[in-house]
């Protein structure tokens, strides 16, 4: 079966992997490794699993890991910066420790916090942590992202990162259903250099735009 890639919408897709569940392509444009929409989860299911997901702001464990995207992305804001959590979950810890830290936060998440009148303002900062792999629609959900940074504002992903083929087979975050879009530094260095933004990367899994 041809595909398209679900990112940039090239059709230079190929296949990268089959395990027992499901297939997965790779794009040669912009390398996106994403699973085809015969694979998807149902919405109900989708939600089912997420209900599962244990992101308590008591945790001190889960708060150290949210703590890791926290600090480089205070070090490119000012204070009183307004932002907004892109995919809060059902538990908004990261949009709670930057509150705390004075600054002005609001949360949107399509099952969880799904008013969308936050997403008609820009702010100084988006954070988007542990979300963008569960994007199915990564072509209209990335410009979205970028359309609520403001000119010179931040962008802060947290993700794991695609590495080579060899290390993909055992890859434990592959197993999950509902993560579908797997990035790489090449995919992130493309949209960067596509949509003219500054990138860094921190660490293993945490990747910082610079809107100009």
């Amino acid at each position: 079966m041809t595909y398209c890639c679900t990112l940039c919408g090239a059709e230079a897709v190929s296949h990268f992997h089959t395990d027992k569940r499901r297939e997965y392509v790779q794009c040669s444009v912009c390398h996106l490794v994403f699973v085809p929409e015969a694979f998807y989860l149902n919405r109900e299911d989708e939600k089912a699993m997420y209900d599962n997901h244990d992101n308590n702001i008591e945790d001190l464990g889960y708060l150290r890991f949210l703590q890791r995207v926290i600090d480089p992305l205070v070090e490119q804001i000012t204070p009183n910066s307004s932002g907004l959590d892109f995919g809060c979950g059902p538990g908004p810890a990261l949009a709670h420790m930057l509150t705390e830290q004075g600054y002005e936060m609001n949360v949107y998440d399509i099952f969880y916090a799904p008013d969308k009148t936050v997403l008609r303002q820009q702010y100084d900062f988006v954070t988007c942590t542990e979300v963008i792999e569960h994007f199915n629609q990564p072509a209209k959900e990335w410009p979205l992202l970028l359309s609520l940074v403001k000119s010179g504002g931040v962008l802060a992903l947290m993700t794991k990162l695609v590495i080579d083929h060899a290390r993909f087979l055992n890859w434990h975050y592959k197993n999950d259903p509902t993560h579908v879009s797997f990035f790489s530094r090449a995919t992130f260095e493309f949209l960067a250099k596509r949509d003219n933004l500054m990138v860094e990367f921190v660490g293993n899994d945490v990747i910082i735009f610079k809107k100009p």
